[in-house]
């Protein structure tokens, strides 16, 4: 009496199905995600397709296995219901939970469990001691199938069956896929995900990641100085009154043109115009670079919100030198007019 046919573990091409598995779920699920994060279409329309490409290829790729298990002759035999249940309730044909002592001809018995739909008519031709025909594949005996309409013949060998019940531990089912294969999906899956981040980590985390030295340079360099004879303008894309903001566009300024001889300073929102004066003339002069422009801020801040001319629109810093002395002047423009501030006022 030959012996049942043990399961398989996975083989390498399991494995290797698992790992690319996981690739694509973890791809997909990335792509679809960073695809909305940073609003590109194209990479959600991605994410979405390859799952459905992959499915595809898997199918094609399995055709040759499928017709060869077609083209195997099934073994017939004749089995004992140990136990069913019911697993849903729909009208007509419903899922029955079948557990099955397989006695095949000149083989050990062995339990199988099963489901199987039945017609909602037949379920009391179902009980437990009944003999039933089920047809399996040679080598995967836990794929049992009931056979709804046997051959009279093994209609008579079922009318006449007596078929002891098998152990419980001589249950078949399919192996498990094992932590194997478990952890290749796992890590296919982390890597799907990983290059997809990787591809796209400038849309990602370009901005938050730079450092303070960075957004120096980015502010800076986005600064246009536009410069004539006898004056110059800085604009930046952010608020002068900002932290820093003036000096480092004052450092701008220095860098293109001499800025010790300044008879006039003029700072709006986003942009620092400089006078210089000429060349023979003896005017009040000074050192852009020894401006104090940590009080400015302030100064700017306490304008605003003390000089009445309704809701403030525009404001703008004048400086102008009176001998050894550098004086600032906000002037407030709003809804209601426009006033006036001196530092020291």
């Amino acid at each position: 009496m030959s012996a049942v046919p043990e399961p398989t573990r996975p083989g390498p091409l399991a494995l290797v199905r698992g790992f690319l598995s996981g690739i694509v779920i973890g791809t997909t699920l990335c792509a679809f995600v960073v695809g909305i994060i940073i609003e590109y279409v194209p990479l959600i329309i991605a994410g979405l397709g390859l799952p459905v490409v992959y499915g595809i290829l898997l199918y094609l790729a399995g055709a040759p296995r499928r017709a060869r298990e077609a083209a195997i002759v099934p073994v017939v035999a004749l089995a004992k219901i140990e136990s069913l249940r019911a697993s849903g309730t729909e009208t007509g044909d419903i899922p029955v939970d079948f557990v099955l002592t397989v006695a095949p001809d000149g083989a050990a018995t062995y339990r199988v469990k099963i489901q199987h739909g039945v017609n909602l008519v037949d379920i009391p031709n179902h009980r437990p001691g009944g003999i039933l025909v089920v047809q399996y594949p040679p080598n995967r005996p836990w794929k049992a199938q009931i056979v709804d309409r046997p051959s009279p013949e093994w209609e008579r060998r079922a009318a006449g069956a007596v078929i002891e019940s098998a152990p419980e531990t001589s249950l078949v089912q399919e192996q498990a896929e094992g932590c194997g294969y478990g952890a290749l999906t796992l890590f296919g899956l982390l890597l799907g995900a990983a290059l997809v981040l990787f591809l796209f980590r400038a849309e990602l985390f370009g901005p938050e990641s730079r450092t303070g030295s960075e957004e120096t340079q980015s502010s800076t360099s986005s600064s246009v100085t536009t410069s004539s004879s006898g004056s110059a303008t800085v604009t930046v894309g952010q608020s002068l009154l900002g932290e820093g903001e003036l000096r480092r566009a004052i450092d701008s300024l220095a860098e293109a043109a001499d800025v010790s001889q300044v008879v006039t300073v003029v700072i709006e929102e986003r942009r620092l115009t400089v006078v210089f004066a000429p060349t023979d003339a003896q005017v009040p002069r000074f050192d852009l670079r020894t401006l104090a422009v940590d009080g400015l801020p302030a100064l700017v801040k306490r304008a605003t919100t003390t000089i009445d001319v309704g809701s403030p629109q525009t404001w703008q810093v004048t400086i102008v030198p009176f001998g050894n002395v550098v004086s600032s002047r906000v002037i407030v423009t709003g809804p209601g007019g426009s006033g006036s501030l001196a530092d020291g006022g």
